[in-house]
């Protein structure tokens, strides 16, 4: 296995102590489990970032509002300076700093109404109430993405249904589908705090669904088959780059700056490159990292050096990117923002499936 903080070693023991131990306290039943009127399908992974849930939790969230599901989501809105439980409602390019990122592009990308929480089950009662928190409506504007967005002065229809975004871990919340993806860098990865693996691979046995990648699917599937429990279906997932018309792929000229602030840069990069975009660098900054003047100016003095054309970056970067800051970028040449969509190779069979066990639930 590759461990990403090979000092750590020594303390993983402690850590796969304190999962060992929570699994005992939920098995005698001290930690309680705690069930929402309507069903939850969990995406989730064993790792810590990186594994591609946002954009399943949106292919997932349009599959299913396309069947005639009434969808939301439910996340924990990582790294928000909101409190509590929150709607995401429409707050310019602040949005991402009050709700999270993820939630925002989740939002944006879905139109369907997302709630954000450390408490997901909270999250899902105040969802199913339809009672907006005041927090999501500052000076009492009802200030939408769109109307499909808005909780409130909604029919409710007969289906419904709460997508549970990187729920694998959050199990006080009980789930009626678990989904978990898995990458090839996770099958060689450590357990934390010496590799990025929140769980061992004794998890995916809890899963209903294992996603992987279309790309990896030859390398990953005996490994994965051997790991999924008896029943569980295999998912296979392609992953493509969007690129905004009319230039696509040369939206930011043919030597671009590529920044993100995502779990694994490297990807993006890679997926770049193999869709023809000549990226001169890349700039990585840490997870979630929440953007600042500093910051651009950094890349603006990188593109300079490199003689750059213009910038490309990624929806999740992009929802915590101020007007003034795209503004500087673009005294340099055009910023390109990239989507990753994720569509699954069987539709028929994700939703079959999902619609069965979700009819199977008692009311």
């Amino acid at each position: 296995m590759n461990a990403r903080r090979p000092w750590a070693w020594p303390l993983v023991p402690l850590y796969r102590a304190a999962i060992a131990m929570k699994d005992g306290l939920r098995n005698a039943g001290v930690l309680k489990v705690q069930r929402l009127k309507r069903p939850v399908v969990s995406v989730g992974s064993i790792s810590a970032g990186g594994a591609g849930k946002t954009p399943v939790v949106i292919a997932l969230a349009k599959m299913l509002r396309a069947r005639g599901w009434d969808v939301d989501v439910l996340s924990r809105g990582y790294g928000r300076i909101g409190h509590g439980v929150e709607w995401v409602a429409a707050l310019g390019d602040r949005a991402a700093e009050r709700y999270g990122d993820e939630p925002v592009v989740i939002a944006r990308a879905t139109g369907v109404p997302v709630w954000v929480g450390n408490d997901r089950f909270a999250a899902g009662r105040a969802a199913e109430s339809g009672v907006q928190s005041r927090a999501g409506t500052p000076n009492g504007n009802h200030n939408h993405m769109n109307g499909d967005a808005t909780p409130q002065g909604r029919v409710r229809k007969q289906r419904s249904v709460h997508l549970l975004d990187d729920g694998l871990q959050h199990r006080h919340l009980a789930r009626d589908f678990d989904i978990v993806l898995l990458t090839a860098e996770d099958l060689g990865d450590a357990l934390m705090p010496a590799g990025n693996l929140r769980e061992g691979f004794d998890a995916v046995r809890r899963a209903d669904a294992v996603v992987v990648r279309e790309n990896e699917l030859e390398d990953v599937k005996e490994h994965t088959w051997k790991l999924m429990r008896e029943g569980a279906q295999m998912w296979v997932v392609r992953r493509t780059l969007d690129f905004p018309a009319p230039l696509f792929v040369f939206g930011a000229g043919l030597r671009p700056v590529a920044f993100c602030a995502i779990a694994r840069p490297e990807g993006f990069q890679q997926m770049l490159i193999e869709a023809g975009c000549g990226v001169v660098e890349t700039i990585a900054f840490d997870d979630h990292h929440a953007y600042g003047m500093r910051d651009i100016e950094r890349i603006l003095e990188v593109a300079r050096r490199l003689n750059a054309t213009g910038f490309v970056t990624t929806e999740k970067d992009s929802v915590k990117l101020t007007k003034t800051m795209c503004e500087r970028l673009e005294t340099l040449g055009p910023l390109m923002v990239v989507g990753l969509e994720a569509e699954f190779a069987d539709t028929d069979a994700v939703v079959n499936a999902l619609e069965a066990r979700l009819a199977a639930r008692p009311a």
